[in-house]
C-alpha cells in the first residue's frame, strides 16, 4: 500500500503499462498453476519454510500435495514478515479471491479448494495474462527443446546455454548435441558447426536471447584453437579439459551471438550447492569474489553485443551501473534472486536510474516459474518504480508526471522490444 498520494497516482498509471517480461523459467505448455501446490512449490517457500524447521519430508513426490502445502503454510507463520510472503497474499487475493485479513493453516483447506476450482477454468491463462497486464514473456530453453506446440507471439524462446559451456565433457550432453544437430562434435570444427546448427534452429523458432547462469570464478577470454582441440579430445586432466571447454564454448556463443544479433543475458555470480542438504533449488548462494573486471574482454571484444547483466548481490550494483556508463553495449538487468528484494531494489534501482542511461536499462525480470507470479513480483517493482519517479524526478521538478512515466514504460516494455528486437 502506497500512502502518497503522487506515488500512489503513478502506480496505479504504470500498471496500465503492458509488461515485457524478459526472463522466467515459465514451461509454456503448462505455464499457470492447477493448484497451490504448484504455488507454494516455488523453491522461494519451499527455502524458507526449511531455514525454520520443515524437514525434506513434505517435499517428497509420493506425499499428498495437500499435506505439503499444509506443511508450507504452517512454517509460514514464521517467515510471514518477508516479501515472499506478500507475493503469495496477494496471489490469493488477486486470483483466488481471499478476503481474510491475516493468511495463516486454518485457512489450508477454502485456498486449496479455490484453487483447484478456478485454476481449472479453460481460459485461465487467458485471464492470469489479463490481470497482470503481461504482453510478452521470454522462457528459458535448453539447447535441445525443439520449441513447438506453444505461442511463440506471446512466449519468446531464449537458449540457455550453461549445459554447452560447463557440461559439453559428459557423454550425456555429447550424445544431447548430437541429436539435436545430427553432428558428433569431436573437434573445434564440428563444435562450430553443432552451435551455428543450434542458433539457426532457435533463431528460426523466433529466439531473441542467449543467456547463461556463471559461477563466481568465470574468467571469458580466447582460448587457442589447440588447446580447444585438445580439451575435445581429453588429452588433458578432467578439470583441465572441463575448463578449456568452457572458455571455448563460451567464447564461441558470444561469437554466435554477434554473428546472429542476439543479446547475450549474462546472470553472474552463482555459486552451486554451498547447502547441499538444502531443498530442491535451495542450495545456492553467492559469494563476494565476482568482479566485471573479469568480463573487461569479452565486452571489449563484442562491442555490437548488447550484453544483458544480472549480479547476484545489491554489494555489486555500483560496479554494473558503472561498466554499464562506461560500455556502450553492457545492460543493467533486473533485480536476480538474492537481491529480489524491497529494500535492496530500492536502493539498485535508484542508482541506476541516477546512473545509468535510462535506454539501457532493463527495469525488472519475474523469474518465475508459473505466470500467477508475475502480478506480485511486478507490483513489488511497480510500487517501488513509482516511489522513486515521485521523490527524486516530478518533486524536484525535473520529470512531469508525463516524462516520468515514459521512463517507467521504457524499464518495463520499450526498452526490452528495442534491445530483443521484438
Amino acid at each position: 500500500m502506497l500512502h502518497d498520494h503522487l506515488a500512489q497516482d503513478l502506480y496505479t498509471e504504470i500498471c496500465r503499462i503492458p509488461i515485457i517480461d524478459p526472463h522466467s523459467h515459465i514451461d509454456p505448455h503448462r505455464p499457470t498453476a492447477r493448484s497451490l501446490d504448484d504455488i507454494l512449490g516455488y523453491h522461494y517457500y519451499t527455502e524458507l519454510a526449511h531455514s525454520v524447521g520443515m524437514d525434506h519430508g513434505p517435499l517428497a513426490a509420493d506425499v499428498d500435495p495437500r499435506e505439503r502445502v499444509r506443511a508450507i503454510l504452517y512454517h509460514m507463520t514464521q517467515f510471514d514478515n518477508t516479501a515472499q510472503f506478500q507475493w503469495f497474499l496477494e496471489i490469493a487475493r488477486a486470483f483466488l479471491n481471499y478476503q481474510g485479513k491475516h493468511l495463516d493453516l486454518a485457512d489450508c483447506s477454502w485456498l486449496c479448494d479455490a484453487a483447484e476450482r478456478l485454476m481449472a477454468q479453460p481460459d485461465w491463462e487467458t485471464q492470469v495474462f489479463r490481470k497482470s497486464n503481461l504482453e510478452k514473456v521470454f522462457l528459458t530453453n535448453d539447447f535441445d527443446d525443439p520449441l513447438e506446440g506453444f505461442d511463440a507471439t506471446r512466449y519468446i524462446p531464449c537458449l540457455r546455454t550453461d549445459d554447452l559451456v560447463f557440461r559439453l565433457d559428459t557423454p550425456a550432453v555429447r550424445e544431447r548435441v548430437a541429436k539435436a544437430t545430427n553432428i558428433e562434435v569431436g573437434d573445434p570444427a564440428t563444435l562450430r558447426r553443432a552451435v551455428t546448427a543450434l542458433f539457426e534452429h532457435f533463431t528460426r523458432r523466433g529466439a531473441r536471447a542467449c543467456a547463461i547462469s556463471l559461477p563466481p570464478d568465470f574468467e571469458p577470454s580466447t582460448l587457442p584453437q589447440g588447446n580447444l582441440s585438445k580439451a575435445l579430445s581429453g588429452k588433458h586432466s578432467a578439470q583441465e579439459d572441463r575448463h578449456a571447454l568452457s572458455l571455448g564454448v563460451f567464447w564461441m556463443l558470444a561469437e554466435h551471438c554477434q554473428e546472429f544479433r542476439l543479446p547475450f543475458d549474462l546472470m553472474i555470480g552463482v555459486n552451486r550447492r554451498v547447502y547441499p542438504r538444502g531443498v530442491f533449488q535451495g542450495q545456492d548462494l553467492f559469494d563476494q569474489r565476482t568482479s566485471l573486471l573479469q568480463y573487461a574482454e569479452l565486452f571489449n571484444a563484442f562491442p555490437e553485443v548488447p550484453f544483458c547483466v544480472s549480479v547476484l548481490s545489491s554489494g555489486q550494483n555500483q560496479e554494473l551501473a558503472s561498466y554499464s556508463w562506461i560500455f556502450p553495449n553492457v545492460i543493467t538487468s533486473g533485480h536476480w534472486w538474492y537481491s529480489n528484494i524491497p529494500a535492496y531494489i530500492e536502493q539498485d534501482a535508484r542508482a541506476r536510474l541516477h546512473a545509468v542511461p535510462k535506454t539501457k536499462q532493463i527495469g525488472y525480470y519475474s523469474d518465475m516459474y508459473k505466470l500467477e507470479f508475475a502480478l506480485p513480483k511486478y507490483n513489488m517493482y511497480r510500487r517501488i518504480l513509482a516511489r522513486i519517479l515521485a521523490d527524486d524526478y516530478i518533486r524536484p521538478r525535473l520529470y512531469t508526471v508525463r516524462q516520468a512515466l515514459e521512463l517507467a514504460r521504457l524499464l518495463l516494455r520499450d526498452n526490452s522490444r528495442r534491445i530483443f528486437n521484438l
